[in-house]
C-alpha cells in the first residue's frame, strides 16, 4: 500500500512538472515590445479643422509650384585696398605707391527668381553689384554663367540671363497694388546659403516710404522671415503669384522684412530688358515733408501731400503753372501721402503723359493739367543733387569723392561748427561718400543713433566734426 502511494505521489509531481513547461516556454520566448508594435492606427486628432488642413494644402502647393522658378545666385569679384575708411585708405595708397594694392576675392549669395521661359531672372542689384562673375544655379542643381543684363540703384532692381536648351520654369507675376494688409505672404529663397528654404508670414503693410534703404521706396512689409542669402527671392501670395522681390530687414527687429513691390519691380525689369536703361518721368520741382506746424500754416488739418518749395525755369511744372508754396494732393487720381511718394510717382510716369495734379493754393483746391517730361540725367542733376541740412546747401563733386559744401547758412549750427564753403564732406560716420544719394542712405541709418560724425576735407587738411542727431532737421531735395 505504502508503495501504492509513492507511485502514485511520483506520477502526479511528474504531471504537474510536464503541466507547467509549455508555460515556462511561453514566458521564455515573449519579445520587447518593438515600435512596430506601438498604436498607430489612429492619430490622436483624427479630424483637424479643415481650414488649417486646406491652408496647410495650399502652402504645399506653392512651394511645389514655385520652387522650381527660384534660382540660388553667387556672385564674385575682386577687389583691391580696404575698407577701413578714407583715412586709412589714404595711408594704404601712400604705403603702396608705386606698386598694386593686395587683392581681395569677395563673394555675395543672394536669391533669383526666373521670370521667362527664355532665361530672364530678376534679383536686387546688391547680389551682383560689382559682380565680375555670376553663377546661377537652379533648384535641380544644374548651374549655369549669368549674364548682366542691367541694374537699376535707385530702386535696388537687377535682371540677368541664363541660356539653356530647353524651355525654364518662369513664375507667374502677380498685382502688388491689389495688395491688402493681413494677406498671407509666402517668401522663397536661400537664407544663408540654404537652398530652397520657404518661410510663411502676412503682409503687415504696403507704401513704405522714407525707410532709408533706397532713393525710390514703396515697400511691401512683411513678417515672413527674411535673412541674408533671401535678398532678390520672390515674395508670394497664396496663389503662387509673385508680389514682390524680397530686400532687406531691420537689423534690429524680429519679423520686419521689406520686399519691392512687383509692380515696380516687373516695369524696371521691362525697360532693362528692352532697352538696358530706366527712363524716369520728371516735373521740374523741389518738395518737401508738411510738418503739423506747415500743415497748420496753411490750413490743414493733417500733415498730408507734398509742400513745393522749388520750381525750375523751363519745367514742366513752371509750363503748368505750378508755384512755390504750392501743396500737391493728387497726381493722376492718387493721392500724394508726402514727398517720397510724390516723387515715386512723378519717377513712374511715362515720358509725354499728360495727367491731372490736384493741388492747394491759398486754402483753395484746383486742377491743373500738367505733360511729364523724360528725365535728362545731366539736367536733373542739376536740379535734384542739393540738399539742405543743417544750415548747409551740399551738392555733388566732380569726381565723386565726397560731397562739397556750396553755401553756410549764418548762425546756423554748421556756421557755429565753423564749416565753410568748399569743404569737402569725404564720410558721414563710417560710410564713405560718393554723391548725395549716398549722403542720404548714411544719414537715414545714422539717425538710429545719437551722433553724427562727418569727416571733412579743407584744402590739404582734414578733420572730424560731431552733431547731435537731434541738431539734424527734415531735409528737404528737388524731386
Amino acid at each position: 500500500m505504502i508503495r501504492f502511494r509513492r507511485i502514485f505521489m511520483t506520477l502526479l509531481i511528474s504531471s504537474l512538472v510536464l503541466a507547467s513547461l509549455p508555460a515556462c516556454k511561453k514566458d521564455s520566448q515573449e519579445q520587447p515590445t518593438t515600435a512596430a508594435q506601438y498604436n498607430t492606427t489612429v492619430p490622436p486628432v483624427p479630424n483637424p479643422a479643415p481650414e488649417l488642413l486646406a491652408t496647410q494644402t495650399a502652402f504645399i502647393e506653392v512651394s511645389e509650384k514655385v520652387t522650381p522658378s527660384v534660382v540660388n545666385i553667387q556672385a564674385a569679384w575682386t577687389s583691391r585696398g580696404s575698407d577701413l575708411g578714407p583715412l586709412f585708405e589714404d595711408f594704404f595708397n601712400e604705403l603702396f605707391k608705386g606698386r598694386p594694392l593686395p587683392q581681395q576675392k569677395s563673394r555675395s549669395l543672394g536669391s533669383g527668381v526666373i521670370i521667362s521661359s527664355d532665361g530672364y531672372i530678376l534679383t536686387n542689384e546688391h547680389v551682383v553689384k560689382g559682380a565680375e562673375e555670376i553663377k546661377i544655379k537652379l533648384s535641380d542643381d544644374r548651374v549655369y554663367d549669368g549674364r548682366f543684363v542691367g541694374s537699376d540703384p535707385l530702386t535696388d532692381v537687377a535682371v540677368l540671363k541664363i541660356t539653356a536648351r530647353e524651355d525654364l520654369p518662369a513664375a507667374v507675376l502677380g498685382d502688388s497694388d491689389a495688395l491688402q494688409v493681413g494677406q498671407w505672404a509666402l517668401a522663397i529663397g536661400n537664407p544663408f546659403g540654404l537652398d530652397r528654404t520657404l518661410t510663411v508670414g502676412v503682409v503687415s503693410a504696403t507704401g513704405r516710404t522714407n525707410i532709408g534703404i533706397e532713393d525710390y521706396e514703396d515697400f511691401i512689409q512683411t513678417d515672413a522671415s527674411i535673412n541674408p542669402g533671401n535678398s532678390g527671392g520672390p515674395l508670394l501670395n497664396l496663389y503662387g503669384e509673385v508680389i514682390g522681390i524680397n530686400t532687406a530687414i531691420v537689423a534690429s527687429g524680429q519679423g520686419i522684412g521689406f520686399a519691392i513691390p512687383i509692380n515696380m519691380a516687373r516695369a524696371i525689369a521691362d525697360q532693362l530688358i528692352t532697352t538696358g536703361q530706366v527712363v524716369r518721368g520728371w516735373l521740374g520741382i523741389g518738395i518737401q515733408d508738411l510738418s503739423s506746424e506747415l500743415a497748420d500754416s496753411f490750413g490743414l488739418d493733417r500733415a498730408v501731400g507734398a509742400l513745393v518749395n522749388q520750381v525750375q525755369a523751363d519745367s514742366p511744372a513752371q509750363q503748368a503753372g505750378i508755384r512755390r508754396g504750392d501743396i500737391m494732393l493728387e497726381l493722376n487720381g492718387r493721392t500724394v501721402r508726402n514727398a517720397s511718394d510724390l516723387q515715386l510717382q512723378i519717377v513712374s510716369t511715362p515720358a509725354g503723359k499728360t495727367v491731372p495734379l490736384k493741388i492747394l493754393r491759398d486754402g483753395q483746391p484746383m486742377i491743373v493739367e500738367v505733360t511729364v517730361r523724360r528725365q535728362n540725367q545731366t539736367t536733373a542733376s542739376n536740379v535734384t543733387d542739393v540738399r539742405q541740412s543743417l544750415g548747409l546747401t551740399l551738392i555733388n563733386t566732380e569726381n565723386n569723392n565726397g560731397i562739397a559744401v556750396k553755401d553756410v547758412a549764418p548762425q546756423s549750427i554748421a556756421a557755429a561748427k565753423e564749416i565753410r564753403q568748399g569743404d569737402i564732406i569725404l564720410a558721414l560716420n563710417k560710410t564713405k561718400l560718393t554723391d548725395l544719394h549716398s549722403f542720404d542712405r548714411a544719414l537715414s541709418k545714422a539717425r538710429k543713433g545719437r551722433m553724427v560724425r562727418l569727416l571733412i576735407k579743407r584744402g590739404d587738411a582734414t578733420l572730424y566734426l560731431a552733431f547731435p542727431v537731434t541738431a539734424w532737421g527734415t531735409d528737404s531735395a528737388p524731386r
